[in-house]
């Protein structure tokens, strides 16, 4: 009878552990029979644990080569997922910094919408377009030591640098239309040919350095042949064997000290009318792109409009109509020979703070810009006196800003004020509250002849927003170095 036992193996494919049943048969025959066994099953034994062992060798080199896979596809899944991370990372920084750059975007696009302070704004009458609304007045310095009425290297530093200090529009000062309409004998001029070369260079230069260029045309009436700081004979009449002349006027009334004028005649009248369009033309020839006639303190055109000077008795003296007549006129020719494309400005003493009854007053100045505006005038300059002696005026800072207020809201025309303005939030209130079209900065400017950049800075003016010119930014103000 055969025993039975299991013994323990292992696949030989796949080297899994296997039981596996072993007969044993009883008797000699079969002790032989199993030694012979034994012997086949030693051999099998020793071939099966060949086997076995190659079998674990293979498993072992299965299981970490699984092992190695598994490793290298967490690794692989790790680095993906780093990756991933680091690709999130880098597009959430990405959209952090777009963020950042359309917030930036945003706040600039804010800055460049926020409105620039009045007096920074550009204007543009006709074709011609200022800068800014920081102007230069007519200042008269009383310069032309040769008495040819030629500027000199004194009056082209004297405007350029202006115009690099960032003023919007250099108004020249007072230029005579004829010789006997100068001021003083060392007024520039404008009453030959000869004089625009003159002129030419420093007109240039004001228009490269970013301003405008204008010039203000004046006859100085009895007002003329003046003294100045290097003649002397302040408010008297210099005497001709100093280089002066017998003034002209509307009726022989004397100014102050000066001498009694010759009462013009009527030819005498249309010359000058003649005289102020020629001088137009040279002005244009010279380059200049506005042109001011000068009709206010107390000069030839203001003397005429004042019925207290102007006591004629012909069609240009009594009644309003009459006496506005030069003025009318001398617009008309300036206009006819001045292109349409720029501005004509007409400059006016509001009042000429005299009580007596009668005399030039602000109601007057609003009808005179009323016609002047249908006469092709652009802009009215506002100011007040000058045009009799012996009055009082309340100068005070603002004092003269109510007149160019009321020509400015009555006639619906621009204006500019001038007067003891030297502050820069001063003269942007002005503006904010709609006084003025444009402010006129005089003495502070002889004094200063960079205001404009300093008020860019105390207004708060970018300064690549302010009127720097390039070679100068970098000491704007604000610079920390």
């Amino acid at each position: 009878m055969s025993k039975h036992r299991e013994k323990e193996t292992a696949d030989k494919v796949s080297g899994a552990p296997k039981q596996e049943i072993i007969d044993e048969p009883s008797g000699v025959s079969a002790v032989e029979k199993l030694a012979e066994n034994a012997e086949k099953q030693a051999k099998k034994a020793r071939k099966e644990e060949k086997a076995l062992a190659k079998a674990e060798k293979k498993a072992r080199k299965e299981a970490e080569k699984k092992a190695k896979e598994a490793k290298d596809g967490k690794d692989g899944k790790d680095k993906k997922s780093e990756k991933k991370a680091k690709k999130s990372k880098k597009a959430a920084a990405a959209l952090a910094a777009s963020a950042a750059a359309a917030a930036t975007d945003a706040d600039t696009r804010a800055a460049d919408a926020a409105p620039l302070p009045k007096l920074f704004e550009p204007l543009t009458l006709r074709s011609v377009t200022f800068r800014n609304r920081i102007w230069l007045p007519p200042m008269d310095t009383y310069s032309v030591f040769a008495q040819d009425g030629k500027p000199t290297p004194f009056h082209y530093q004297h405007y350029v640098s202006r115009a690099l200090g960032g003023f919007g529009l250099i108004i020249c000062e007072s230029t005579a239309v004829a010789p006997e309409g100068r001021i003083s004998p060392n007024d520039v001029g404008l009453w030959e040919d000869g004089q625009v070369d003159a002129w030419r260079w420093i007109v240039d230069d004001i228009k490269k350095a970013g301003a405008v260029a204008g010039v203000q045309l004046n006859h100085g009436g009895r007002k003329a042949s003046t003294g100045s700081f290097s003649l002397g004979y302040i408010n008297q009449t210099v005497p001709e064997e100093r280089g002066g002349w017998q003034p002209l006027g509307p009726s022989p009334i004397a100014f102050g000290k000066c001498a009694t004028p010759t009462e013009m005649t009527v030819d005498q009248i249309h010359a000058v009318v003649d005289q102020f369009r020629a001088a137009a033309q040279r002005a244009l020839w010279a380059g200049f792109q506005v042109v001011e006639i000068h009709a206010a303190h107390g000069y030839l055109l203001s003397e005429f409009l004042d019925p207290l000077v102007n006591q004629r008795t012909d069609e240009y003296g009594g009644s309003f109509e009459n006496r506005v007549r030069l003025l009318v006129d001398v617009v008309d020719a300036v206009r006819d020979v001045w292109p349409a494309g720029l501005p004509l400005f007409v400059r006016v003493s509001a009042t000429d703070w005299s009580v007596e009854k009668g005399s030039w007053d602000l109601k007057q100045t609003i009808a005179l810009a009323a016609k002047l505006r249908n006469h092709g005038v652009d802009l009215v300059d506002v100011s007040t006196g000058g045009i009799v002696s012996g009055v009082s005026i309340p100068a005070a800072p603002n004092y003269q800003v109510p007149f160019s207020e009321a020509v400015h809201h009555q006639v619906d025309i621009p204006t500019t004020t001038v007067g003891l303005i030297t502050e820069p939030r001063q003269a942007e209130d002005i503006l904010e509250q709609d006084r003025a079209t444009a402010v006129e900065i005089g003495r502070a400017a002889l004094r200063e002849p960079y205001w404009p950049l300093r008020a860019a800075a105390a207004l708060g003016v970018d300064r690549n927003d302010a009127p720097y010119p390039p070679q100068y930014i970098r000491g704007a103000y604000g610079t920390k170095r």
